[in-house]
């Protein structure tokens, strides 16, 4: 069963409270770009299917038709993590139209949410870390000398040092990053801030990035921002992630693993150094500790595997 080639013309009630909800995502509740877009993008299928069934206004959508729309996800084939979100975006805007009371009654908690299978997360070995990180010095022994590969080096070192998301990384200031106290202020989902530690060869890295890298790319659209793109302007996560690709296929033998797998990978080496798991949760900046003791079940699983290949009786 294909899904079809395009969506209905939305009716102007559909499309009047859904700019509404798009203000109120960004104004009222500061969330990313990212998770706007993906936020819309469910709202605006859901709306699509209920114009198709013919509903013409909020007020109409009760709890059959918004299943209707979800079944008709699960036949198209899509993801349990798809149909996860999907069904999470959908009930945080029927409780948003309830609230504005263009919905009498909320259909968003009588539907059920598809369990999600958590797959543990490709993380990078220490070694493996260390080559990724080291390859970025000339000749393994210093700081390059061009002004982007030394902003590389920095991004790199930083987001491995921190466990940051892409996101946070790219939105730094200058003044964000403390190098006397070896710490960065961070803005994280919901604007919500929080301060983490950065290691000595961040620290440096960083530095060589500003004293020799930033001002040979500054413009007048460089404002305040720590990391610059190629024509001044702030750093974009587009391509932060296209240079962390770009580094490990240079070095070969590495997992490919973007700008996550990196935090991934800062967070587990955190806990297999015997760092407390409420610790991490505040680096990482995870509302619930639950999301954080993922990264309990990755060491444990790497041990796992490092005896398995190592005992004679595995």
């Amino acid at each position: 069963m294909g899904e079809p080639s395009g969506p209905s013309p939305l009716p102007a009630a559909f499309r009047t409270v859904l700019s509404e909800y798009e203000r109120h995502l960004r104004a009222e509740r500061g969330l990313s770009e990212h998770t706007v877009r993906a936020y819309l993008g469910d709202v605006a299928d859901l709306l699509g299917h209920a114009t198709e069934v013919g509903v013409t206004d909020p007020g109409g959508l009760d709890v059959q038709v918004v299943r209707a729309w979800l079944a008709r996800q699960h036949a198209y084939g899509k993801a349990r993590a798809t149909l996860a979100r999907r069904t999470a975006a959908v009930r945080a805007f029927t409780a948003y139209a309830h609230r504005r009371g263009l919905l009498g009654r909320d259909p968003g908690p009588l539907l059920g949410t598809p369990r999600r299978r958590r797959d543990l997360p490709k993380v990078l070995r220490q070694s493996e870390a260390a080559a990724l990180l080291d390859a970025g010095t000339e000749d393994h022994g210093g700081p390059p000398a061009d002004p982007r590969e030394l902003r590389d080096q920095a991004v790199l070192e930083l987001l491995y040092a921190t466990g940051i998301r892409v996101s946070e990384l790219c939105g730094l200031d200058v003044d964000d990053l403390d190098r006397q106290r070896r710490t960065a202020r961070v803005f994280g989902k919901g604007g919500k801030e929080r301060t983490v530690p950065v290691g000595d060869p961040a620290v440096r890295a960083v530095d060589a990035w500003l004293s020799r890298g930033r001002p040979a790319l500054t413009t007048e659209r460089s404002g305040p921002a720590l990391f610059l793109g190629a024509r001044g302007g702030r750093l974009h996560p587009t391509t932060a992630r296209r240079l962390v690709h770009a580094r490990i296929a240079e070095v070969g033998d590495v997992p490919d693993l973007g700008p996550h797998g990196l935090r991934h990978s800062a967070a587990t080496h955190l806990l297999e150094g015997g760092a407390d798991l409420r610790a991490v949760q505040e680096i990482l900046g995870h509302a619930s500790l639950q999301t954080t003791q993922l990264y309990t079940h990755v060491s444990a699983e790497r041990l796992r595997r490092t005896y398995r290949q190592a005992h004679p009786r595995a």
